[in-house]
C-alpha cells in the first residue's frame, strides 16, 4: 500500500466540495458532540482523579508539615538531592502551594499530556483505522472537520481539568494565582501534547504506533526535565528549556510567578497544529506519510505466537528498558530515605502504610516495587487489548480463516501481555537493586511477588474482552483505581477495606515482612480462572468485523 496519497485536483467529489473555505470545517460541531459523547465517561473520571490528586497532596502537605520551619527543611532537602530533583523539580517556593506545584506540576503535566493524546488518537487515527472515518466523510464532512473536534474535545477535557485544580487548590487552602499558575501550566502542557498527537496521528497508518510515537515524546521530554533539573537546582539549565514539562515547570507557580512562560507553551501549541492541519490537507482518508512494513510469512511469523511477538516486541522493549531506567533511580533514592523523611513520624507512617511495618528503608523499598508493580498493570492490559485492537481492526479474522483457532491465536499474545508483565518486574527489580546497590536476591524476589495482582488484573482484562468486547476498555477503571489506592490511599490514610480493593493490597509486603504464601496463592488461582473464563467466552462468541 501507498504510504502518501497526494490530494487530487479540486472538481471531482467530496473533495472538490469541501477543498476551500468554511467548507474544511463542516461538520466539526456534529464530530465534537459524537466525541463527548463517545468519552463521556473515561473523560470526566481522568478529569477528577488527576484534578482532585492536587487537593489530595495539598491536604496531605498541610498535615505533614504544618509549620513554616518544617516545610523549609523538607524544600531544602528536596532540592539538596539531585536524585530527587529529576523526578520532581527544584522546590521554588516553601508554602504548601509551592510544594504542591513541586510534587505535582511535572506528574500532572504528563499525565494531562497523556489524556489529550489518547483523546486525540482515538478519534483521529483510530477512526480511520476502524473505517468509521470513511465512512463519515462520505457525508457532509469537511476535510479539516475530524482532526477539529478531536483538538477541540482535548482543549474541553484540559479546561475542565484546569477548573478542577484550581478549585481543589482553593479548597485545600493554597488558592490564588499561583493556582490559577499550576492549572494553566499543566493543562497547557496537555494541549501542546494533542497537537503532538495530531501530527504523529498524520504519519502512521495504526493508531497503536501514533500513541507510541506521541509517547516516545512526552517521555523524551521528561527525561529532557529530569536531566536538567538533576543538574540545576533552579531550573535554568538548557535541557529543561528544551522540554514542554520543564516550561511547566518554569512558570513557578506560588514563587513570583511567570505568566509569560505560558506563551511560550501556546507557541509552541499554536505552531503543531499548523503543522497537523498542513499535513492532513496533503494525505487521503486512511494513508500516512510513513508507509507500513509489509513482513515475511515465514520463519517465526508463521505462527500465531510468532505473529504476536512481532506485533508487540516494539513496545515490550519498551517497557523493560523503561522500568529498569525506573528502578535505577528509584534505588538510588533508598540510600537516603531515613534522611529524607527526617523525624517527622507522619511520613514515616505513610511509608510504612505503602511498605509495612518493618525498617524505613526496607518499607521505601516495598513501596517503590508497589508502585513499579501497579504501572506493570499498565502494559498488562494494553497488551491483552492489543487482542480487541486486531479483532475491530479486522486483521484478526483472515487470520483466523487460515486455520489458527481462536485459542492459538489469543493465546501467542496473552503469552506476551503475561511473559512481559514477568520480563519488565525483573528488569525493574535488577534497576532497584543495582541503584540501592544492595540485596539483589531480596529485592528481585520482592518484584515478582507483585505479579499475581498484576497478572489478576490482566486475567480481568481477558474475561472482560471475551465475554463484553465492547466494554473491556473498562479494564483501565480498574487500574486506575488501583494507582489511586496505591498512591494516594496511604497518604490519606483511607479505611482498610477500601484499601482492599486493589490486589495489591493483599500481597506481602518485602522486602522486609514475613512470606505469605497463601495471598499470593489465592490471587494466582484467581488470575488463572480468570484467563480460563474469558477464553471459553471467547470461543463462544462472534467475531467482530
Amino acid at each position: 500500500m501507498t504510504a502518501v496519497t497526494m490530494t487530487a485536483p479540486a472538481g471531482t467529489g467530496r473533495r472538490a466540495r469541501n477543498g476551500t473555505g468554511t467548507g474544511q470545517l463542516t461538520g466539526t460541531w456534529a464530530l465534537l458532540r459524537l466525541a463527548l459523547r463517545r468519552d463521556r465517561i473515561i473523560m470526566p473520571l481522568w478529569v477528577l482523579v488527576l484534578g482532585g490528586s492536587f487537593s489530595s497532596v495539598g491536604k496531605s502537605i498541610s498535615s505533614l508539615y504544618g509549620t513554616a520551619a518544617q516545610r523549609a527543611d523538607l524544600a531544602a532537602s528536596m532540592n539538596g538531592n539531585s536524585s530527587l530533583r529529576a523526578m520532581y523539580g527544584p522546590v521554588f517556593s516553601d508554602s504548601v502551594g509551592g510544594l504542591v506545584s513541586w510534587r505535582m506540576i511535572a506528574f500532572g503535566a504528563a499525565l494531562a499530556a497523556v489524556m489529550s493524546l489518547v483523546v486525540v488518537v482515538r478519534h483521529t487515527r483510530e477512526e480511520e483505522e476502524t473505517g468509521r472515518q470513511e465512512m463519515l466523510s462520505s457525508a457532509m464532512v469537511g476535510r479539516r472537520a475530524p482532526l477539529t473536534a478531536a483538538l477541540l474535545a482535548a482543549v474541553i477535557a484540559n479546561a475542565a481539568l484546569a477548573l478542577v485544580i484550581i478549585a481543589g487548590m482553593a479548597g485545600s487552602g493554597a488558592g490564588g494565582a499561583g493556582a490559577v499558575a499550576i492549572a494553566l501550566a499543566v493543562a497547557g502542557v496537555g494541549v501542546l501534547f494533542a497537537c503532538t498527537a495530531a501530527i504523529a496521528a498524520q504519519f502512521t497508518e495504526s493508531a497503536r504506533l501514533a500513541k507510541g510515537l506521541s509517547a516516545a515524546v512526552m517521555g523524551a521530554a521528561f527525561v529532557l526535565k529530569a536531566a536538567g533539573d538533576s543538574a540545576t537546582d533552579d531550573g535554568s539549565s538548557v535541557f529543561t528549556w528544551l522540554s514542554p514539562i520543564g516550561w511547566a515547570e518554569n512558570v513557578r507557580p506560588y514563587a513570583s510567578e511567570r505568566w509569560w512562560v505560558l506563551l511560550v507553551i501556546v507557541g509552541a501549541a499554536v505552531v503543531q497544529c499548523a503543522v497537523a492541519y498542513a499535513l492532513t490537507a496533503r494525505r487521503d482518508v486512511g494513508m500516512s506519510f510513513l508507509a507500513t512494513r509489509p513482513g515475511p510469512a515465514r520463519g517465526r511469523i508463521s505462527t500465531a505466537f510468532g505473529l504476536a511477538v512481532r506485533l508487540q516486541r516494539g513496545a515490550l522493549l519498551g517497557w523493560t528498558v523503561s522500568f529498569a531506567a525506573v528502578g535505577v533511580v528509584f534505588g538510588g533514592l533508598t540510600g537516603g530515605a531515613a534522611d529524607l523523611v527526617g523525624d517527622n513520624e507522619k511520613t514515616k507512617e505513610i511509608f510504612e502504610r505503602m511498605g509495612g511495618q518493618a525498617g524505613l528503608t526496607d518499607a521505601f523499598l516495598a513501596s517503590m516495587v508497589s508502585v513499579l508493580g501497579t504501572v506493570a498493570a499498565l502494559h498488562i492490559v494494553s497488551s491483552v487489548l492489543r487482542l480487541h485492537g486486531e479483532e475491530t481492526a479486522g486483521r484478526a479474522e483472515p487470520v483466523l480463516a487460515g486455520g489458527v483457532g481462536r485459542i492459538g491465536w489469543a493465546a501467542g499474545h496473552l503469552l506476551i501481555a503475561f511473559g512481559g508483565a514477568a520480563l519488565i518486574m525483573v528488569a525493574g527489580g535488577l534497576g532497584l537493586a543495582a541503584g540501592y546497590g544492595h540485596e539483589l536476591p531480596a529485592v528481585l524476589g520482592a518484584s515478582l511477588i507483585q505479579l499475581p495482582a498484576v497478572w489478576l488484573l490482566g486475567g480481568v482484562t481477558v474475561l472482560l474482552y471475551g465475554a463484553l468486547p465492547k466494554a473491556a476498555a473498562a479494564a483501565w477503571g480498574l487500574v486506575g483505581l488501583c494507582l489511586a489506592l496505591g498512591w494516594i490511599g496511604p497518604a490519606l490514610n483511607l479505611p482498610q477495606p477500601v484499601m482492599d480493593l486493589s490486589p495489591f493490597t493483599h500481597l506481602p509486603k518485602l522486602p522486609g515482612a514475613g512470606m505469605e504464601w497463601g495471598p499470593v496463592a489465592l490471587l494466582t488461582v484467581l488470575a488463572v480462572a480468570l484467563v480460563a473464563g474469558g477464553l471459553a467466552a471467547l470461543r463462544r462468541r462472534d467475531v467482530l468485523n
